[in-house]
C-alpha cells in the first residue's frame, strides 16, 4: 500500500510541559541568566574596560604554560566559535594584551599569547571582578547550595553541548 501524499502528518506528540517545581525552577534560572552576565559585564566594562568574553580570554591564557594556546582550543574553552573568538582576540591584540602567531609544532594552527602587558591587565582587573562574583553569585549561598552547583552545572552543560553537537 502507498502512501497518499494529500494524508495529513502525523500528530507530533503531546509536549512535555513544565509542571509545578519545574516551571518555577526554570524561571528563577532563565531570570538569572538574562541578569548575571550583563551585570558582571557592565561591572567589568566599568572597572577594566573590558567586555565579558575579553576579561576570559584573558583569564584562560593566564591558565596556560607559557600563556599561550592554540585559538581552535581556546574557542571550545571559551564556549565560542572560532570566528567570534578570533574578533575578540583582534581587539585585544590592538590593546597590546594578546597576540598571534604560527604554532611551530603545526603551521595549521595559531596560538594565542597572553603578553605581559595583558598579563598585567588582567591582575589589575580581577580583583573587582572576583568581588563582583562573590557578591552577586557566592554570597548569597550557603556552602551546602554552593557544593552542589558545580555537578548541577556541569549536567547542564553536558546536555546543553550535546544538543549543540547534534545539530
Amino acid at each position: 500500500m502507498t502512501k497518499n501524499t494529500a494524508d495529513p502528518p502525523a500528530p507530533a506528540a503531546e509536549p512535555r510541559w513544565l509542571q509545578g517545581g519545574e516551571l518555577t525552577a526554570w524561571m528563577s534560572m532563565a531570570r538569572v541568566m538574562a541578569r548575571l552576565l550583563p551585570a558582571l559585564e557592565r561591572e567589568l566594562e566599568r572597572d577594566a574596560d573590558l567586555n565579558w568574553m575579553e576579561y576570559h580570554v584573558l583569564a584562560m591564557l593566564s591558565e596556560q604554560e607559557r600563556h599561550t594556546i592554540r585559538m581552535s582550543v581556546l574557542a571550545d574553552r571559551a564556549s565560542s566559535s572560532l570566528s567570534r573568538l578570533s574578533h575578540v582576540v583582534r581587539r585585544l591584540e590592538h590593546q597590546g594584551f594578546v597576540r598571534r602567531e604560527p604554532d611551530p609544532g603545526d603551521g595549521r594552527y595559531t596560538l594565542a599569547i597572553l603578553t605581559p602587558e595583558g598579563y598585567e591587565k588582567l591582575v589589575a582587573s580581577a580583583p573587582a571582578h572576583v568581588e563582583a562574583v562573590r557578591r552577586m553569585v557566592l554570597d548569597p549561598l550557603d556552602p551546602g547550595e554552593l557544593e552542589g552547583l558545580k555537578p548541577a552545572f556541569d549536567r547542564i552543560y553536558a546536555a546543553v553541548d550535546a544538543a549543540e553537537r547534534g545539530r
